[in-house]
């Protein structure tokens, strides 16, 4: 939101930016949690599904390009637009499989 917001004018590049940088890393260490718990509960499948992410997110972090620059948002503020809808779109999908399956998991104990 912080960034259609920076779209059109709304809200000053510091501000978005700043937004933006406080959750990325809550986002990167709740995904590892994640991935995490799958892993130690034994779903597989699941685990496999959330290691892509994060290892996308890993390779952010050692590459040091996981924060927003204030200087560059407006030149890459179409590409940061794309890789946030992606991300949203894959943890809605990861969501609604970790509900299924712990549905199925109560249905059938």
């Amino acid at each position: 939101m912080c960034l259609a917001d920076l779209e059109a004018d709304f809200i000053n590049p510091y501000d978005s930016t700043s937004r933006v940088n406080n959750v990325i890393l809550p986002e990167f260490v709740t995904q590892g949690i994640l991935c995490a718990l799958h892993l130690v509960s034994g779903h597989w499948i699941m685990f496999l599904l959330c290691l892509p992410y994060l290892y996308y997110n890993v390779k952010l972090y050692t590459e040091r390009r996981h924060l927003m620059d204030v200087t560059e948002i407006f030149n890459q503020i179409s590409w940061e637009k794309k890789v946030r809808i992606c991300k949203l779109g894959y943890m809605v999908i990861i969501i609604a499989l970790s509900i299924v399956w712990l549905m199925n998991t109560l249905w059938i104990t």
